[in-house]
């Protein structure tokens, strides 16, 4: 399941360009909390606490015990990660959006999907493993939504798929995308790779005799 964690939140009640500048420049992360018919709220978070979360994390769905301080008054919320803002050059989290949750109520979210294992269409026939999505639609309890969904595709033959129906999902846990989609296939290998696997010589590489400037037949 993802993994629940706490983080120590405190309201942000600045607002504009310049106040979301200061929350970075003391070492915040602005963020927001909505969700679970809750009236969205401002936030602040310490960067260093999130990005040390993030890097322990296989993904981004992580489910956190938000602990908000507001002065004497400490409120917790349970939220999960939903949408993480990095900065294109620099290593810095610009903003995190946090989706309120209840751990009676179901909750959906897109999880990564990764295969393990060699296809035997791929080992001994030179095909080529090719992935069609990255991520799948879950819809579950907070207490049994995964961290990652893994496949594996040892037993493919080239030619053969797998579709969202053939995932096997933890209990609890029921995928929303199309039963028909494709997930993993190992397509046909391309001629080379085939001749190559199989040990056919490759044609040979015609040479023409370069002719140099005056030769050619006598009259």
């Amino acid at each position: 399941m993802a993994k629940q964690v706490t983080l120590t939140a405190r309201p942000r009640t600045e607002q504009g360009r310049n106040a979301v500048k200061r929350v970075r420049a003391r070492g915040g992360v602005p963020a927001v909390i909505y969700g679970h018919h809750k009236t969205p709220a401002n936030l602040e978070i310490s960067h260093r606490e999130l990005e040390k979360l993030l890097s322990h994390a296989v993904g981004e769905n992580i489910l956190v015990e938000l602990s908000i301080e507001d002065g004497a008054d400490k409120t917790t919320q349970l939220s999960l990660i939903q949408e993480v803002q990095h900065h294109i050059l620099r290593p810095q989290i610009l903003h995190v959006d946090f989706l309120a949750v209840s751990m009676t109520e179901k909750i959906t979210a897109d999880i990564t999907i990764e295969p393990f294992g060699e296809p035997d269409g791929v080992k001994n026939f030179g095909g080529l493993l090719e992935q069609s999505i990255r991520t799948i639609s879950l819809r579950c309890l907070p207490k049994n939504l995964p961290e990652l969904i893994k496949v594996d595709v040892s037993a493919l033959k080239v030619g053969e798929s797998i579709h969202i129906r053939d995932v096997q999902l933890p209990e609890g846990v029921e995928a929303l995308d199309d039963a028909d989609l494709t997930v993993f296939i190992v397509a046909e290998p391309t001629v080379a790779a085939a001749a190559t696997a199989t040990g056919a010589p490759a044609a040979p590489e015609v040479l023409k005799e370069k002719k140099t400037e005056g030769s050619g037949d006598k009259k």
